[in-house]
């Protein structure tokens, strides 16, 4: 595969970098300590065509391919890992949803918005007792006439608080097991529909984690995305492009650590010398260095099969495989690298730290993605 990045793509990811440095940086360790979501610069992200950056320009979208959406995700990540989350659920979840199975109707009236960053979206499928068995769906979606009345509840939701549409999927008959899950929009105006629980969480803390509830509330049957029984294909068929936006977050916080960690190491004397000088470091480094760029690669590939069109769940699950390690192993060795000062939240990398584990769990745990891979082999 040919990585020679298109002058698109350097513009993409230079503008990316520069609203980062500009818009994020200077809040993002007191938005972190206050878990304050970043509501004006997600609305800048909008503007510039960062909330929809593969929807059609038709529906209000940026366009652009799955490379492009890597390198921005990476710049965003590289600073502030929980609005890189934001937009990644917003870009791969949602919108990537509504405009593989949505209806025209549902496009115009909710695709349009979302890339525009006007509206904000989530995605409901993980529950109590439905994490890694997704298939598990308890909240339920009976038909009745031209709607839809779901019980339920659902746990985990990123930009569940703020959005203003939910993809949620419910059982319409359980009886089916995944067959019989089906997929929903939901609006925040809906009557019986809730937010039942803030989380608090060890990072990612700007970007809001709910629960979910749903007593009798009423959804029209013309907010079904896709038809009956369709959902669970729905929600694995959009987690795999999901995952790529997890990888690039993941890639974004590995790079950051490592960019911190060389910078400390020129500064830093111990003995009368940088400890850059020092071998046990210079070892650190270019173990972070190759293992990034190794991440990085299987992200880039992910995302080329995605545009080429070729199946991708593979190389997806690989992509998060890689670097979700990744991001946790260079985080953790910069924080080794600062000492002391890495345990204290005066520098950056005790923040890289935290928002690097939720890599490893959400949209498929790494155990998981390791079970994607294995089959996909035993297959062949």
């Amino acid at each position: 595969m040919n990585f020679q990045f298109t002058e698109e793509h350097l513009m993409i990811r230079d503008t990316a970098r520069k609203f980062a440095e500009e818009e994020l940086a200077a809040s993002a360790a007191e938005r972190d300590e206050k878990e304050e979501f970043p509501g004006e610069a997600v609305k800048k992200l909008g503007e510039l065509g960062f909330m929809g950056m593969m929807v059609p320009a038709a529906y209000g979208g940026a366009e652009l391919d799955t490379v492009s959406y890597v390198l921005a995700m990476e710049e965003i990540a590289k600073v502030d890992a929980s609005a890189a989350v934001i937009m990644s659920v917003n870009n791969s979840l949602v919108c990537d949803g509504i405009n593989e199975w949505g209806t025209e109707d549902q496009k115009q009236r909710f695709l349009v918005s979302l890339a525009g960053g006007t509206l904000l979206g989530a995605f409901a499928l993980s529950e109590p007792e439905a994490g890694s068995d997704a298939s598990n769906q308890r909240t339920t979606a009976a038909r009745d006439g031209d709607t839809y009345v779901l019980n339920g509840t659902k746990n985990f939701i990123t930009n569940g608080l703020h959005a203003n549409v939910v993809l949620v999927f419910a059982a319409t008959d359980r009886s089916k097991g995944p067959h019989g899950v089906s997929a929903f929009l939901v609006e925040k105006e809906t009557p019986g529909f809730s937010v039942a629980k803030k989380e608090r969480k060890l990072g990612i803390r700007s970007s809001d984690t709910v629960s979910l509830a749903f007593e009798d509330a009423r959804v029209p049957a013309a907010n079904r995305l896709g038809e009956e029984g369709q959902g669970f294909r729905i929600a694995m068929k959009t987690l795999d492009g999901g995952r790529i936006g997890i990888a690039a977050q993941a890639l974004g916080i590995a790079q950051a650590s490592l960019e911190a960690s060389v910078l400390y190491s020129k500064q830093r004397k111990a003995f009368e010398h940088p400890i850059a000088e020092f071998q046990a470091i210079q070892f650190k480094l270019a173990d972070m260095a190759t293992e990034i760029e190794a991440a990085r690669l299987l992200t880039l590939s992910a995302a080329a099969k995605k545009d080429a069109g070729q199946r991708y769940t593979e190389a997806a699950a690989m992509a998060k495989l890689a670097a979700s390690k990744t991001a946790v192993k260079s985080s953790l060795d910069a924080v080794q690298i600062y000492g002391g000062y890495g345990y204290l939240k005066d520098f950056p990398v005790e923040r890289y730290l935290r928002d690097s584990k939720i890599t490893e769990i959400y949209e498929g745990t790494s155990e998981v993605q390791r079970l994607v891979i294995a089959r996909a082999l035993l297959r062949a």
